[in-house]
């Protein structure tokens, strides 16, 4: 693959990234006000929202992981590539390349398993203030 190819790989896997964070956020979001609208209390209807939501996350931070590391081995691909510089004109590579800052596996992994907590904390909590309710 040449420097160009490279360069429009990276960025496909970047939207493809955003794609997924887009997609859990709106999983999320319709989860909680699913769960924010229910007036009945109902145990059972929590909890399987509970195992859904958590399968759910799991698979959609496998796909984000999968697509964090396809990144930095395009990152690392990109560094690896040489290109030659006219003289007088803009290096590119080197301009581009420290602009280049995919976040790491660990961030990925903490920020998913820290927003997967904290929504099924949530969804339980919900169901409690509904129980004290009723």
């Amino acid at each position: 693959m040449n420097y160009n190819e490279l360069i429009q790989l990276f960025f496909e896997r970047s939207n493809a990234a955003q794609w997924y964070w887009t997609l859990y956020v709106v999983i999320v979001g319709g989860l909680l006000a699913f769960s924010a609208q229910r007036q009945q209390r109902d145990f059972f209807t929590t909890m399987l929202v509970t195992v859904l939501f958590c399968i759910f996350a799991y698979k959609n931070l496998d796909a984000i992981q999968d697509t964090t590391m396809q990144r930095l081995a395009a990152l690392d691909a990109i560094k690896r590539t040489t290109t030659a510089v006219a003289p007088g004109a803009i290096d590119v590579k080197a301009t581009l390349e420290s602009t280049l800052t995919p976040a790491s596996i660990d961030s990925v992994r903490t920020t998913h398993i820290t927003s997967d907590v904290l929504t099924v904390l949530a969804l339980w909590a919900m169901e409690r203030r509904r129980r004290r309710a009723v």
